[in-house]
């Protein structure tokens, strides 16, 4: 079923990199939906006359490659779990088949928006010196000195671009989290999410609706850190994890 989804991808009509500028959306909001990925092929067909997908180098699905970096106490987690308002990730993010790196902070403000900003790194940095500390000195209110490299969350991306209006749409599959060499794989799942300036009308959250999918989805730090960390606080996300293998076993 997911070999026939993603070779359905070659009827959209492809965006670059470069023409998609205009569509970074480095403040926005964020809509998530959850699904199995038998849906997929069906979800795409429906999506087709609205999207173009993007293309690098020929390829329409990308590898991404992100590792999140939290205190030992795992205090960016937990402000999460908490449901606290402006809270924080920081990632350094590899675009493997662009052979691209950035460090990226990304920002959860009190209305609702997402704010990122980054800076180019191809490797993983040191965050303790250099343009990495500057940055992160310079865009947290907390000592970036309390940071810590704590799981890799690997997947494969699908790029849709609203043909219209200044909408993202990133189908995230192929979901694999990595601690200490150890690996789990969650290939029946697909995290879908939507990226608008506004909240204006989206032909995929209709596509959902018509579906009876609901908003709403864990994120993939949170997932990861609850799948794989067994020391920390998860009871606020209990309906939601439960609500993942409840897809996974559809």
């Amino acid at each position: 079923m997911a070999d026939q989804a993603l070779s359905y991808l070659s009827v959209f009509d492809p965006i670059t990199l470069q023409e998609m500028d205009g569509v970074k959306l480095m403040d926005r909001t964020d809509t998530k939906f959850l699904f199995n990925i038998r849906q997929l092929h069906e979800i795409l067909e429906e999506a087709k006359s609205f999207y173009r997908i993007l293309e690098v180098e020929g390829n329409r699905i990308s590898r991404y490659k992100t590792l999140y970096f939290d205190s030992d106490n795992f205090k960016l987690y937990n402000e999460h779990h908490a449901g606290k308002l402006n809270r924080y990730k920081i990632r350094h993010r590899t675009y493997v088949e662009s052979n691209l790196g950035f460090l990226e902070v990304k920002f959860k403000n009190n209305k609702g928006r997402t704010l990122k900003t980054r800076i180019k790194e191809i490797e993983v940095p040191h965050l303790t010196e250099g343009r990495a500390f500057d940055f992160l000195k310079k865009t947290l209110p907390f000592d970036p000195f309390i940071l810590n490299p704590k799981i890799w969350i690997n997947y494969s991306r699908i790029t849709l671009v609203n043909k219209i209006s200044a909408e993202r749409l990133t189908l995230d599959l192929n979901l694999e989290f990595e601690k200490d060499g150890t690996k789990q794989n969650l290939n029946q799942i697909v995290i879908a999410e939507v990226k608008q300036d506004s909240k204006v009308a989206s032909p995929f959250i209709s596509i959902m609706r018509t579906k009876h999918i609901r908003e709403g989805s864990i994120s993939k730090y949170c997932f990861g850190v609850a799948s794989s960390f067994s020391q920390v606080k998860k009871n606020n996300f209990k309906r939601k994890l439960l609500n993942v293998t409840k897809i996974i076993n559809q």
